[in-house]
Order: structure tokens, then C-alpha cells, then sequence
């Protein structure tokens, strides 16, 4: 196997500076942190960057050009929160050139809840759906515990809920899960052994997720500043939280365009990405950003764990505002705007969903680890952007060609 030996890089290793390290790769792994460069190594000379674990998003809606995308841009892991993948497909993008990929598979969701509202009417298909295409609905409680069951056995890793009245995604009026289903998935995804997470994106949906036991919620609420009581009620259950700052700043209006002209971003995307993340999907302009950003320092403060992920998806004005890889450098700098240090929001992205997921390989430069590495010019420790100034991209070991 090929060893390389990163040198005189400052090294971020998921929790902590740890100073200037030799970094030894040994195939797909991380043979050492710290010691000399083995004889025969192959040396990258990093003087003047700095060495992060790759970067994960913890809430994307992604395909294969998705992962593909966001690897360019460091992030080793996507973390998806509703799709439909077969394992011939997934075993199809298990190569080095995409970002690994965890998946809920599809979300439990009522007859006409969220995200029904964006899928075909209900006569596009006369004849019955496609081979292949799967929107099911959940009314009762059997009805969620034969889906988790039946996706778990198909190779899903986690479950996702969906808590949603239409509102903030600007479609008011959709049908909501009731307690008795809501309960009944969350009992069912620990009985398997499996996280349940919540989509809910105001306070009162929230409460209800964080009531029945919920282990994280995908987004943080957008109708209001941070309450006293669910901020408390969040870190005496130990939940965590994945605040999505990128696609509540397109929600409330707020267009992606003055990221987008970074030239470090500009310069990765396609013409059709770049259009798409210069947009917004201004589907809540009544909400407030700063509160949002306000509940994320809240919820830091009361040792929240927070997470870093984007829900990003596809290329569509209808979403806007979002890119694959280049949105989570974007949440990034939103949460230290939030009030996190730079350390904070980079454990966000690389140690604390790496915990929270169970995924012991990675989010650490540690040896043992599997050897997907990020190498950036300068000292993102002090000043975020500089995640941009991408240098170098390694997916378990193997070295990825430049943008």
C-alpha cells in the first residue's frame, strides 16, 4: 500500500488544535499523528495550512453527481435525511471520487404531509407509479412500524419523521403527523437499535419531537426567537440539533449571491449550481434569520450538541440559495455568525456528528481512522472562510484531482 506523510501542517484533528503534525497515511487509513516521515513515504508538503478530518453535512437530499460535487469541496460525508436509494445503487457509488453517503431513505409522513407537496399530483400516474418511485404515507402506528422495519432491512441507518404544518416551507395548510405515529416511530427506531430524527421547523413542532423522545432535529424552528423552556427541554434530553442556517437564510429571503462570488466558490460549480446558489427560495420572508441565529447561541450555551448540514438537494430555483459542498462552508460561517468559535463550527462539521451518528471512522484525525483528510491554506481555527482555500482532498487515502 502507498504511505504518504502530510507535513508541517497545523492540524484541526475534530476537537482540537494539536499543533504542527506529521500525519501518516497507510492506505485507506491513518497510520500515525505525530513521529518522523517513514522511510519510502511520499511527502505533501502542507507548510502554511492546516489538516482537518473531512467535513461532513449532516442533512443533505443528494444523487451521485451530489456526492460527487460535494467532495470537491472537502466534504468526505453526506448525511441524507429523505430519499429513495436501491442498495444496487448505492452499492454503484461506493467508489474514492464521491463522498460516502448515509441515508433515512424515505421520511414518515401522513397522506398529504410535507414533502408530498413537492411529488407528482395524485393522477400523474393513472396506471400506477413507476418502477421504482416510492411516496409512501403513514396513518396509523402498525403502518410506521412495518415502514421503518421494511427500510431498515433494506440498509437505511437511521429514521426521519417529518412534524411540519406547511407554514415555513410555504405551503401552509399540510396534514400533520399525530402523537400517536409520531410516538409510534420514534419507539420503533430505537427498538432496532436506530436514531430517530425530526423534521420540524417551528417551536411547537419541536416541542412535540423533543416530547416523544427524539434523538435530533434536522432543523432548527423559524417562527420565532429562542423559548426559555425548549431550549432547556433540548438539553435535558440530550437532543441534538442540526440548525440548517443555509436553507433558513434562503427561506426567509435571503439569496446566496455574495457567497456565491467567492471565488473559491465560483470557480467549483457548474454554471447551473452557481445560478442555483446566487438564488433563494424566499418561501417564509415573514421570518427572522436573527432568530434563528439567536436560538443556535442559545443552544450552544446550554451545551447543545450542534451539528453542521445544509439541505441541500438539487439544482432547482425552487431551492435555491444551496450547493452540494460548497453550502456547508457556507453554514459553517453562519454559525460562528451565530456566536460559535470557529473550533465549535468545525466540530459541528467533523467530531460531533461523527459521535452522534455512531460513525467511529471518521471526524477525528486520530490513527485508525480512515484517512479522509481536508487540507486547506491558512488557519480556519481563527478565521472560517478560510475552509475555502482548498488545497488538498483525501477520500480514504486516495487523493482527489483538483477542482
Amino acid at each position: 500500500m502507498a504511505i504518504t506523510a502530510v507535513t508541517g501542517a497545523r492540524v484541526f484533528d475534530g476537537e482540537q488544535v494539536i499543533g504542527m503534525r506529521t500525519v501518516v497515511l497507510d492506505g485507506a487509513g491513518i497510520a500515525a499523528v505525530g513521529g518522523p516521515v517513514p522511510p519510502g513515504a511520499t511527502v505533501v508538503d502542507a507548510a502554511g495550512g492546516t489538516l482537518l478530518p473531512g467535513l461532513i453535512d449532516s442533512h443533505v437530499h443528494t444523487d451521485s453527481d451530489g456526492l460527487r460535487l460535494a467532495l470537491r469541496f472537502g466534504i468526505t460525508t453526506e448525511l441524507e435525511m429523505m430519499g429513495h436509494w436501491t442498495p444496487e445503487e448505492r452499492a454503484a457509488i461506493a467508489g474514492d471520487d464521491v463522498a460516502d453517503l448515509r441515508s433515512a431513505g424515505m421520511g414518515i409522513t401522513p397522506p398529504g404531509g410535507h414533502p408530498s407537496e413537492y411529488g407528482p399530483p395524485a393522477d400523474a400516474f393513472p396506471d400506477g407509479p413507476p418502477p421504482g418511485f416510492s411516496f409512501p404515507f403513514c396513518s396509523t402506528p402498525a403502518e410506521a412500524a412495518t415502514m421503518i422495519g421494511q427500510q431498515l432491512a433494506e440498509g437505511y441507518d437511521y429514521v426521519k419523521v417529518m412534524i411540519e404544518d406547511g407554514t415555513v416551507v410555504g405551503h401552509p395548510g399540510l396534514t400533520v403527523i399525530s402523537d400517536d405515529v409520531l410516538t409510534a416511530a420514534v419507539r420503533e427506531a430505537h427498538r432496532h437499535g436506530k436514531l430517530a430524527i425530526a423534521h420540524a421547523t417551528t417551536i411547537d413542532g419541536a416541542r412535540r419531537a423533543v416530547r416523544a423522545g427524539i434523538d435530533g432535529l434536522a432543523h432548527m424552528w423559524a417562527d420565532g426567537p429562542a423559548a426559555p423552556d425548549i431550549v432547556a427541554d433540548i438539553a435535558r434530553a440530550g437532543t441534538f440539533v442540526t440548525p440548517t442556517l443555509t436553507v433558513l437564510s434562503s427561506a426567509t429571503g435571503h439569496p446566496g449571491s455574495r457567497f456565491a462570488a467567492d471565488e473559491r466558490v465560483s470557480s467549483r460549480l457548474s454554471p447551473q449550481w452557481l445560478d442555483a446558489l446566487r438564488g433563494s427560495m424566499n418561501v417564509y420572508p415573514q421570518g427572522n434569520l436573527d432568530d434563528a441565529l439567536g436560538a443556535v447561541a442559545a443552544l450552544q450555551a446550554a451545551a447543545v450538541d450542534i451539528l453542521a448540514g445544509t439541505d441541500v438537494s438539487s439544482p432547482d430555483p425552487a431551492f435555491g440559495g444551496m450547493a452540494h459542498g460548497a453550502s456547508v462552508h457556507h453554514e459553517l460561517q453562519l454559525l460562528v455568525t451565530a456566536g460559535l468559535t470557529p473550533v465549535q463550527a468545525l466540530r459541528a462539521a467533523t467530531a460531533t456528528p461523527a459521535r452522534r451518528f455512531g460513525l467511529t471512522d471518521r471526524g477525528r484525525i486520530t490513527p485508525g481512522a480512515r484517512a479522509d483528510l481536508l487540507l486547506v491554506d491558512g488557519d480556519p481555527t481563527t478565521t472560517i472562510a478560510d475552509t475555502l482555500s482548498i488545497r488538498a482532498v483525501w477520500r480514504r487515502g486516495a487523493r482527489q484531482a483538483p477542482a
